[in-house]
């Protein structure tokens, strides 16, 4: 049994959590004072607890001012923008919250390399120097030397280049963090091991524990930024933070070099799926866990994507967001005008880069478009 595993077993986070849901109830806005009282930024699982738990609701105006205070105390006045680029979106496993679900009939694509440097260009031309490579779990067709070829092809327009793809073996992180991408984000999708396996009926996704370990796999490969979070909707939003947040601290002790950030993609609206979803969560709920995951981890990366709407987006900007996405496409070929092709999700911030980066400003922080350069690295 891994560490992470051991972790969340003998803290009964991974199952039989009824325990942790008691302690939730039992916490006092008395308790959340207390834990306001003390400095932010510091992580224990009595904490992140304390501000996720009911009566934190009562103190959601002072968690915010010492988030915002915090972020800028730790990020300065900047968001970084990044954006998405679908490569594929076939794949073998059968994730009943997900458009790509094996099941699903749709024409299926796949990017060549030279398709997806033409979405690379138009995302460049738009000031993006941060792009996130996205796939369904497609390992026949993008394998460690399509990603290579891709990262050496890319390289030269953009600063920095991540993943979201299929679990890798060590070997593969560090074969890919070779050819030039510094971060992975991979979302265990729930932490609750019975509902992980309602929800992944097939394929290799099934393996609970095989994506449980993979960050730890990623962090030993170097990458530069371990990128962690859960489908809010699954289960209980304020069980999965605490399991969430003691796996984070796991990697932030091991891989202190890296940066953890933590990412919040809510169920939405989905080709052939369905829409009753039993632990659905507020914008108010939402805006607890981020604050809470703040005051918790001073230097972790906050991440807001654009299947939030404008409304709820906009004002997040001057508490704890470190990084947004902006104009993205979840259909592969999106950004230069294959519109047949299927997205993943729909999209619910349809607003330019431009705009994005206006409204930024207008919040009082700076649009980051590059905030520093793969020249400095070994690489």
């Amino acid at each position: 049994m891994s560490q992470i595993q051991s972790i969340l077993s003998e803290k009964q986070l991974d199952r039989h959590r009824q325990v942790w849901a008691d302690s939730l109830q039992q916490v006092t806005v008395d308790t959340v004072d207390r834990e306001l009282s003390k400095p932010p930024g510091k992580y224990s699982l009595r904490r992140i607890l304390t501000l996720v738990s009911p009566a934190a609701e009562e103190r959601l105006e002072e968690m915010a001012r010492q988030a915002a205070h915090l972020t800028i105390q730790r990020f300065g006045r900047t968001i970084q923008l990044y954006a998405p680029l679908y490569v594929s979106n076939v794949c073998i496993n059968s994730c009943l919250y997900c458009g790509y679900n094996r099941s699903t009939e749709f024409k299926r694509t796949r990017l060549s390399i030279e398709q997806a440097i033409a979405d690379a260009e138009v995302i460049a031309a738009e000031g993006f120097r941060h792009l996130l490579l996205v796939s369904g779990e497609d390992r026949e067709f993008v394998t460690t030397e399509y990603l290579c070829e891709l990262a050496g092809r890319l390289r030269s327009r953009f600063s920095s280049l991540s993943i979201e793809i299929y679990p890798m073996t060590e070997c593969e992180y560090r074969t890919v963090f070779e050819a030039g991408i510094d971060e992975v984000a991979l979302y265990q999708e729930t932490y609750d091991r019975d509902t992980y396996a309602r929800y992944h009926p097939a394929g290799p996704k099934r393996d609970y524990d095989l994506r449980l370990e993979t960050p730890d796999r990623f962090g030993s490969a170097g990458m530069r930024r371990i990128g962690l979070g859960v489908l809010l909707g699954l289960a209980d939003w304020r069980l999965e933070m605490l399991a969430l947040a003691e796996h984070a601290a796991w990697l932030m002790r091991r891989y202190w070099r890296a940066q953890v950030a933590f990412s919040f993609p809510r169920l939405r609206p989905a080709l052939q799926v369905g829409s009753d979803w039993p632990y659905l969560v507020s914008d108010r709920e939402l805006v607890q866990m981020m604050l809470a995951l703040r005051l918790c981890f001073a230097d972790a990366g906050i991440v807001l994507s654009t299947r939030e709407r404008p409304e709820l987006r906009d004002p997040l900007i001057g508490l704890c967001v470190t990084r947004m996405s902006a104009g993205s496409k979840t259909n592969p070929g999106g950004y230069s005008g294959h519109q047949e092709t299927t997205e993943q999700f729909e999209v619910a911030d349809g607003r330019s880069p431009a705009e994005i980066a206006q409204v930024i400003r207008a919040g009082g922080k700076e649009p980051v478009w590059k905030d520093w350069d793969s020249a400095f690295t070994a690489i």
